[in-house]
């Protein structure tokens, strides 16, 4: 992302800021504390929240994903019955394509055609992360929403409620 956005110049001067080198692809996994060390440099260097800048990632991520793989995502009507499948065959198959992959639980319910809600659930408490690439996926079905997001795991919540309502 940084590169894309970029350069490759400041993807290394964040390197060298945080003491690490070595080269980082999409295809692998990396150490929790490692990834947020650099996440905690690129936001300061953005001047932005570490929180803003992975909900920015989240919205970043989906388009790379539908790039990569977009029969996963064309199968899916709209924006919502995308979200009804995160755990049924989005993230399946992100675990069949990443073995090893830390992907989240999402616990869905669809209470109208124009409304759904959402529990995730993380021992890594990225809500800000599932936030992103939901914003990213709805741009991508051109759809304006609502969110309500209480509780929330990052304020001691046993999950992040996530009620999502459709604007258009």
């Amino acid at each position: 992302m940084v590169i894309d956005q970029q350069s490759m110049e400041e993807w290394n001067s964040i390197l060298t800021e945080s003491g690490r080198d070595g080269i980082y692809t999409s295809y692998s996994f990396y150490d929790d504390d490692e990834v947020f060390d650099l996440i905690t440099h690129i936001a300061r260097r953005r001047n932005i929240s570490v929180e803003a800048f992975i909900f920015e990632f989240g919205r970043y991520m989906f388009p790379a994903f539908y790039t990569r793989y977009p029969e996963l995502v064309n199968q899916f009507h709209d924006f919502l019955d995308l979200l009804e499948s995160i755990d049924s065959v989005i993230h399946v198959e992100v675990n069949k394509m990443h073995p090893g992959a830390m992907t989240p639980v999402f616990e869905h319910k669809r209470l109208s055609a124009y409304q759904i809600e959402l529990k995730y659930h993380s021992k890594r408490k990225l809500c800000r992360l599932a936030l992103g690439l939901l914003d990213g996926a709805a741009e991508h079905f051109n759809q304006v929403y609502h969110l309500a997001h209480s509780p929330c795991l990052l304020e001691e919540g046993e999950y992040c409620g996530f009620l999502i309502t459709l604007k258009n």
